[in-house]
């Protein structure tokens, strides 16, 4: 069990990792979202499941709840953000033909060049 738990803790800060590579290499706020959102929600969950698996003390209960909260929330408010981030001009790497701009009002007089 408890070498089964460490590979769970390090397969989780693996996803942690490849989520802060994401966040530094990725040339937009979008795509830097869905890396943080994605890859993090998946490692902090695999983490506290680590926890529990190798903390005979921890409640299951409470670390079950921690997961499903995580997984319930962060998807919600990343797709809020990238909302606002789409309304607000912000730049968009890659994309030719903008599938929203008929759905949704964009400001486009505050996209920017640089890297944010």
């Amino acid at each position: 069990m408890i070498v089964f738990g460490v590979a769970i803790l390090t397969l989780g800060v693996g996803f942690l990792l490849v989520a802060a590579i994401g966040l530094v290499r990725l040339p937009d706020p979008f795509q830097r979202m869905h890396s943080a959102t994605k890859a993090g929600t998946l490692g902090t969950s695999l983490i506290v499941l680590g926890v529990l698996l190798l903390d005979q003390t921890a409640r299951l209960s409470t670390g079950l709840l921690t997961i499903l909260f995580l997984l319930v929330t962060l998807p919600i408010g990343a797709q809020l953000l990238g909302r606002a981030a789409y309304l607000s001009g912000a730049r968009m790497e890659g994309v030719e033909d903008d599938p929203l701009a008929e759905v949704l009002g964009r400001d486009e007089s505050k996209a920017t060049d640089r890297r944010e």
